[in-house]
């Protein structure tokens, strides 16, 4: 019997607002001592009222017109019941009848086709305080609370069970963290735990339209956890099915160390929850003209900048994806453009900067596991421009440029101040060539003789040993040329 993954992500990110969500406490409590940034609200001190965030509303706004979901009207916040020592007032104040987004969908494309992803709703809420299980003085086994982080604001987005692979599912979560950094509302970062995912996943005989019972899985903080999480649960119920067995609906916990996933607590449903109107908060409208205002202010998202780059700078479809996947990446790319010589055309600029960025630089990014932040600290993107210059006008040679980028990147300093520090200038006169030339074709005798007998490729070599004889400083066509024309 062959079966069809039923998969649907919920995803908690946190925003970058300057207070909680409910209160004036400050938001960036990452690094502080325990429980000192919190106040009665976050503290569900008896007599203690939220107030609602207004910018966090707004980026909830931005993210919901991003993901194309209907925004407006009237927002409500509700409780949301359940009692766990992280949960300060025995219940979350999150969004349920009436979330800020709708109906909403994301395009992914993976192994070389498009799928479109539904949305089916962004709702803001509230995070919860973080448990540290750890050992008392006398070894007793213990839980500690820390409240800095409880009533941080929290967006989740609940995608429709659309998703059917665990590489879907990872180039989701890829796509979905690109839009929220684009936006600047989140982070997002999962292994700091502000992008937070959960995977609720079914397996289904195909052709059979009805839903079977899910397991949630939770505890993944990378996509290469999520990835291997979603492989090994769809295995998992493969087995049990076609052992004639059933799925128990539960929340499973993904153990990274052991590649399994183990019960955890069999799954609630709405109900259990217990939703009712929060009401300590009205209802929130929002007007047509807010909806536009923060619809004008949304950035350039991934998409469509990857189009840009597609039809105005020539780039093909994989290069144009790369370079638009991160923000970052992207703004390094097009300053770096901007700063290379006009004498070039933007095509011509485009191409140069998208080969050294996708190349060197991404290989020393991979070796060192940076960012480019991170690169970008040490090489700005108009010295990178000044060494792609040095490089195309023969300068140096490509060969040497290469090590001039690691030298860059260790030092900080600027490709000129290396070459001429070092003494790195290409040798590009005819007549230091030459010599060189005859030297190496004395040197060469059976090489010379494969060559004059047909094997043209043997030229290669003897550049090779031009390049060697003058410290890989020559100027390789030249070197080329001439030992074509002694020849």
């Amino acid at each position: 019997m062959e079966f069809e993954a039923i998969i649907g992500l919920e995803v908690h990110t946190q925003l970058k607002t300057k207070s909680k969500m409910f209160c004036s406490c400050n938001a960036d409590y990452a690094g502080h001592a325990p429980n000192t940034h919190v106040c009665p609200v976050c503290l569900a001190m008896p007599g203690s009222l939220p107030i609602v965030n207004e910018h966090a509303i707004e980026l909830g706004m931005m993210t919901s017109l991003a993901l194309n979901c209907a925004v407006g009207g009237i927002n409500t916040f509700d409780r949301k019941n359940y009692h766990y020592p992280d949960n300060m007032k025995g219940y979350q104040i999150t969004q349920f009848a009436q979330p800020i987004g709708l109906k909403g969908y994301l395009n992914i494309t993976t192994d070389g086709y498009q799928k479109h992803i539904g949305i089916t709703r962004v709702h803001l809420e509230e995070d919860v305080a973080k448990l540290t299980h750890t050992h008392d003085s006398n070894g007793l086994s213990c839980t500690i609370v820390d409240v800095n982080r409880s009533g941080l604001p929290l967006m989740e987005i609940v995608s429709e069970p659309d998703i059917r692979t665990a590489e879907e599912a990872r180039q989701y979560l890829i796509k979905l963290r690109s839009i929220l950094r684009y936006l600047d509302v989140s982070n997002a970062d999962m292994e700091k735990g502000s992008f937070r995912c959960d995977a609720n996943i079914s397996l289904r005989p195909l052709g059979q339209k009805e839903f079977n019972h899910k397991v949630e899985v939770k505890n993944m903080n990378s996509f290469r956890a999520v990835f291997r999480a979603v492989e090994y649960e769809i295995e998992r119920q493969q087995q049990i099915y076609l052992k004639g067995g059933t799925i128990v609906q539960e929340t499973r916990g993904w153990v990274e160390e052991k590649g399994v996933t183990v019960s955890q607590r069999s799954k609630e449903n709405a109900n259990d929850y217990r939703y009712f109107p929060e009401p300590d908060i009205p209802p929130v409208f929002i007007s047509q003209e807010w909806v536009e205002k923060v619809k004008n202010s949304l950035p350039e998202l991934p998409d469509a900048k990857k189009e840009r780059f597609m039809q105005e700078l020539a780039l093909d479809d994989y290069t144009s994806g790369q370079l638009t996947a991160l923000k970052e990446t992207a703004a390094y790319f097009e300053e770096t453009v901007a700063c290379l010589s006009h004498k070039w055309s933007l095509f011509e600029r485009s191409k140069l900067a998208a080969n050294w960025i996708l190349g060197e630089v991404s290989r020393i990014m991979n070796d060192g596991l940076l960012n480019i932040d991170d690169f970008a600290a040490k090489v700005p993107p108009q010295n990178l421009a000044f060494l792609i210059e040095a490089a195309q006008n023969s300068v140096i040679n490509n060969t040497t440029a290469k090590t001039v980028l690691n030298d860059m990147f260790i030092s900080g300093q600027s490709s000129m101040i290396i070459i001429e520090q070092k003494g790195l200038k290409q040798i590009s006169d005819d007549n230091a060539i030459i010599g060189i030339a005859y030297k190496v074709i004395d040197a060469n005798p059976k090489a010379v003789e494969d060559y004059k007998s047909g094997k043209e490729e043997t030229i290669k070599f003897l550049v090779g040993q031009v390049m060697r004889e003058t410290k890989g400083q020559g100027n390789p066509q030249k070197a080329l040329e001439i030992l074509k024309s002694i020849l």
